[in-house]
């Protein structure tokens, strides 16, 4: 039976086909997996070029500069200010104060040895007293030469004396009256000894001579302090003391800008030392005289409020204004460029940069402070943003940025 045979050589072709899809199933799988993991890639934006932009920080900005006249830079300085020196010169054998003590006026800030001078007062004032003694003696002597001096007169009115006699106690008297005044005057003499010797006693003593904190220690213990401080190894000051109420920012304005500036005109300052600090002011005084060299005007600028951290020296900067700052102007405000907002469907949004890709993030708005919009949330300062995005720019978009 040849069919039969024939019929057992022939191959089954469904058979086959169902083999192959299967040995291939794996090969489509994993090509569709490529493909949407492609997909993906493509969609956050890693396989697609990277878009330069140009990127800026979110800052802060104070509601006072939309109405700052003019800016001027300068320093802190103490009005009265002091380099203690002593009177006379000596060795310095005490000093109770070191930089940042506030000192009262009046008190001591150093001593000098003064074994000397304290002798020459014990001895002005032992001779002082020598003095009222021997006053006292001749007061008494003259209380009785006074005596006998009316009863001989009476006696030689009545004839009972001599003239001679009489003439004795008058002497008497008169001697023991000038006696008295030499004695009144040596107490003076004595007295005014002894104030001189409590005067040099003072000037081993050197006081703070206002109400000031000590800004420079400049002598030590076993130095020689001499008033000029010529000679070799001798110091002149022994402290500098500035008194802190005192303290005004001086600023150097030009004179084609002086007619910006009056006095009592508001005012605020920063201080480079304390840069998240904005501090209330006003033009105290205009000096009236001009520096020919730098062809500016001296203004000085005095601090509404007192401030422990504000110290002489500190480098300041000045924005007299057109008004007052206002409570609510006096806190800052996050801003941005207005470029840097787009609106997409009535919303307003910005890119925030992340990990070199571009984060779509919706913002809310308020009022225009000069060149710059008001962000009330959304965003916060310090934050990293496109400065102009593209209106074709998407939120996930792989960013690269630009080089200034």
């Amino acid at each position: 039976m040849p069919d039969d045979g024939l019929s057992k050589l022939k191959i089954e072709k469904s058979a086959s086909a169902e083999r192959k899809l299967k040995q291939k199933r794996p090969f489509y799988i994993a090509v569709i997996i490529i493909v949407i993991i492609l997909s993906g890639l493509f969609a956050k934006g890693v396989l697609t070029p990277a878009v330069e932009v140009e990127v800026t920080n979110v800052g802060a900005i104070y509601p006072s500069q939309t109405f700052t006249l003019l800016n001027a830079s300068g320093y802190v300085v103490a009005q009265r200010k002091a380099a203690v020196a002593s009177k006379v010169t000596g060795r310095l054998v005490s000093i109770s104060v070191e930089e940042g003590n506030r000192v009262k006026k009046g008190d001591i800030i150093a001593r000098l040895e003064n074994e000397d001078v304290s002798a020459s007062k014990e001895q002005a004032e032992a001779n002082l007293k020598v003095g009222r003694a021997n006053l006292d003696q001749a007061k008494a002597e003259l209380q009785d030469a006074t005596l006998n001096y009316r009863r001989q007169k009476e006696l030689l009115e009545k004839g009972f004396i001599s003239k001679l006699e009489y003439d004795a106690s008058e002497t008497r008297y008169k001697k023991a009256d000038a006696a008295v005044a030499g004695a009144e005057a040596a107490v003076k003499a004595d007295a005014a000894a002894l104030r001189s010797a409590d005067v040099f006693l003072e000037y081993t003593l050197i006081r703070a001579p206002f109400d000031a904190v000590v800004l420079t220690k400049n002598a030590d213990i076993g130095d020689i302090v001499t008033p000029l401080g010529a000679a070799a190894n001798a110091k002149a000051a022994v402290v500098t003391i500035a008194d802190m109420s005192s303290l005004l920012v001086e600023v150097d304005v030009s004179e084609s800008n002086l007619q910006k500036v009056k006095l009592g005109q508001p005012c605020e300052i920063q201080l480079d030392a304390l840069p998240e600090s904005r501090f209330r002011g006003e033009v105290h005084m205009i000096v009236p005289t001009a520096d020919r060299t730098k062809a500016t005007f001296l203004v000085k600028v005095r601090f509404a409020e007192k401030d422990i951290r504000i110290l002489p020296e500190m480098s300041a900067r000045v924005a007299f204004l057109q008004r007052p700052v206002t409570p609510e102007e006096q806190k800052p405000r996050t801003a941005v460029n207005p470029s840097s907002i787009i609106n997409r469907g009535n919303k307003n949004i910005v890119f925030v940069v992340k990990d070199n890709h571009a984060v779509e993030t919706l913002v809310k708005t308020g009022e225009r402070l000069g060149d710059m919009i008001e962000v009330t949330e959304g965003i916060k300062q310090g934050d990293r943003i496109i400065a102009k995005p593209s209106e074709k720019l998407k939120n996930g978009a792989r960013i690269k940025i630009a080089e200034k």
